[in-house]
């Protein structure tokens, strides 16, 4: 099988980046396609550069900076890749990488992390967040987008069959292009992280400081309550959340992989109320043994078994289901009241479900049984 691999963009390493590399390790010689990519996260990954295929995006002043801003390019730079020689396209797609041309005796598998969330689903949202909801910048902010929702379910029937993250994400690409997808959880590197039984006494938010995180009302909850608790990571919004801050709240900016997973170990449970597709650090943190307090929506679903007082031995977590100061403290009061029954044995089995292993077997054995069904 003569496979090419294509993502949207590799800049920075996040949830796709490790779909990416898994990908990489499966099918080592197959070239990556990318509208820009960063030399050094390319590295990180394990791709060499006369492996890597951009746009000519690349070439745009500060492209690894401002590549977002070239947003109305997307479409039409996705479309020049030239991928006649592969036999197998494999996309990994959270904005246009599914987009590519091909032809009808190639095989083209889309990982799809999500429908184009601020096209779609956060289309207000982000309207909002970025001041483009009113005058003449609104205004050209929704013609692009209405033109980027246009050119996405167009180019939906380029893919010949659709993998989800998570059943979330399933339902999610049913909704915008009327396409079924099969669901194969994304790699976590579980082995990484060491369960800790004796727990100290704070709590841990981890996330990029961005307004869907929700930083800002966890960090008033825990104000509010007096709790200890570690915020892990930056982001643009760091100076407006400290300032929302009390004595009790510590930031500490971007950790390294080794003492995040120590963090988070000793840590009595993990904050986490951001809606996401599928969301990689609740898993990481039951497979250190800490529970979840999440908002119950999206992708967590999928991966953290709420408590109902008497499933001791499956929950890993507690729900709250309202994005609020008031909702999120009432949730960490019920997980004081039962924290003592959480079970770290039984976390860790559950984050192992979504080990990196598994993934790539799964990945393998798709792709190849699609392909033979292909040829």
């Amino acid at each position: 099988m003569k496979i090419a691999l294509v993502q949207d963009w590799v800049v920075t390493l996040g949830g796709s980046e490790r779909c990416l590399q898994a990908f990489h390790e499966l099918w080592p010689a197959a070239p990556l396609y990318t509208l820009v990519s960063a030399k050094e996260s390319l590295g990180k990954l394990g791709f060499t550069e006369t492996m890597v295929h951009t746009s000519f995006l690349q070439r745009f002043p500060r492209a690894i900076k401002w590549y977002r801003n070239y947003l109305l390019l997307y479409p039409i730079t996705i479309e020049q890749f030239d991928l006649s020689d592969y036999e197998i396209i494999l996309s990994s797609s959270h904005a246009v990488a599914k987009g590519v041309l091909t032809r009808s005796d190639q095989l083209h598998v889309c990982y799809c992390h999500t429908p184009i969330r601020y096209a779609w689903d956060l289309y207000h949202q982000y309207l909002q967040e970025h001041s483009l909801d009113k005058g003449l910048k609104s205004f050209i902010a929704r013609m692009i987008l209405h033109y980027i929702r246009i050119w996405d379910v167009s180019t939906t029937p380029r893919v010949d069959y659709f993998i989800a993250n998570s059943h979330y994400t399933a339902k999610r690409i049913w909704r915008a292009y009327r396409r079924k997808a099969v669901v194969i959880y994304p790699p976590v590197d579980v082995d990484k992280f060491t369960p800790i039984q004796k727990k100290e006494n704070y709590f841990i938010f981890v996330s990029r400081l961005v307004p869907y995180k929700h930083a800002d009302l966890v960090v008033s909850a825990f104000t509010k309550m007096g709790l200890p608790l570690l915020v892990i990571g930056d982001g643009p919004h760091l100076k407006e959340y400290r300032s929302l801050a009390g004595k009790n709240v510590s930031f500490l900016g971007y950790q390294p992989d080794e003492k995040l997973a120590d963090l988070m170990a000793r840590a009595r449970a993990l904050i986490f109320a951001a809606e996401e597709d599928f969301g990689i650090v609740p898993v990481e943190a039951q497979a250190c043994g800490t529970p979840v307090i999440a908002y119950g929506k999206g992708g967590i679903i999928d991966t953290v078994i709420p408590a109902n007082g008497s499933n001791w031995d499956q929950a890993t977590g507690v729900f709250f289901f309202e994005q609020s100061v008031d909702v999120i403290i009432s949730a960490v009061g019920e997980f004081l009241k039962c924290e003592g029954n959480f079970n770290i044995n039984i976390l860790r089995q559950n984050a192992e479900h979504y080990g990196r292993e598994r993934f790539k077997k799964q990945i393998s054995d798709y792709v190849t049984d699609k392909w033979h069904k292909h040829i």
